[in-house]
C-alpha cells in the first residue's frame, strides 16, 4: 500500500515541477495569459515605451484625438480618458492616431507575431481590439489581411482542397 502512495506522490511532484517549468518559460516569453472557464489563452503583443511615446506624440497632432484630449482637459463628460502613462484611451484601449506608419507597425506585429502567425481578419481584429482602438479599425485590419499574399495563397489552397460533394442517387457529384 505504501508503495502505491509513494508512486502517486512522485507522479504529482513530477507534474508540479513540469508546471513550474512551463510557468517560468511563459514568463521568459513575456506571454499574457487569460483564463476563461473553458480555455486558457496565451498571447504576446509587446508595446514598447518607444511605441507608446510615438502614439502619445501622434495623439497631439491627430485632429479627432486632439478634440478628445481637449474635452477631457476641460472637464467634459467623455468615454475617453488619459492613462497614467499620458496616453489617450477609449475603455482602456490605446487610441492610435491617424499615422499610417504607426498603424502599419501595429498591424504587422499583430499579423506576424510568434504565437499567431497570419491569423484571419476576424481573429486579428479581436486580438488587436483588446489593446488598441482607432476609427474604422475593423475595415483596416480586413484590408491588411486581404493584402497579405501568404494569407491569400493559403486561402486559395484551402478552397481548392475542400469542395462540396453531394450525391445524385448513389453517385457522388462535385458541386461548383
Amino acid at each position: 500500500m505504501a508503495d502505491a502512495l509513494s508512486r502517486k506522490s512522485l507522479h504529482i511532484f513530477t507534474l508540479m515541477v513540469r508546471e513550474m517549468d512551463l510557468q517560468e518559460q511563459f514568463r521568459d516569453l513575456s506571454l499574457a495569459c487569460e483564463v476563461t472557464p473553458n480555455s486558457v489563452r496565451l498571447g504576446t503583443l509587446r508595446i514598447t515605451s518607444e511605441l507608446l511615446g510615438d502614439i502619445r506624440e501622434g495623439q497631439k497632432t491627430d485632429p479627432f484625438l486632439r478634440t478628445q484630449l481637449e474635452a477631457i482637459e476641460s472637464g467634459r463628460e467623455s468615454s475617453f480618458n488619459v492613462g497614467s502613462d499620458g496616453v489617450l484611451r477609449l475603455q482602456d484601449r490605446i487610441c492610435v492616431p491617424n499615422a499610417p506608419e504607426l498603424r502599419k507597425m501595429i498591424l504587422e506585429e499583430g499579423h506576424r507575431s510568434n504565437l499567431s502567425i497570419h491569423p484571419g481578419s476576424t481573429k486579428m481584429y479581436q486580438d488587436l481590439k483588446m489593446m488598441f482602438w482607432w476609427p474604422n479599425m475593423k475595415r483596416e485590419v480586413s484590408e491588411f489581411v486581404y493584402a497579405c499574399l501568404v494569407c491569400q495563397k493559403a486561402k486559395i489552397e484551402t478552397s481548392e482542397t475542400f469542395r462540396e460533394v453531394t450525391t445524385l442517387g448513389d453517385t457522388p457529384v462535385e458541386v461548383g
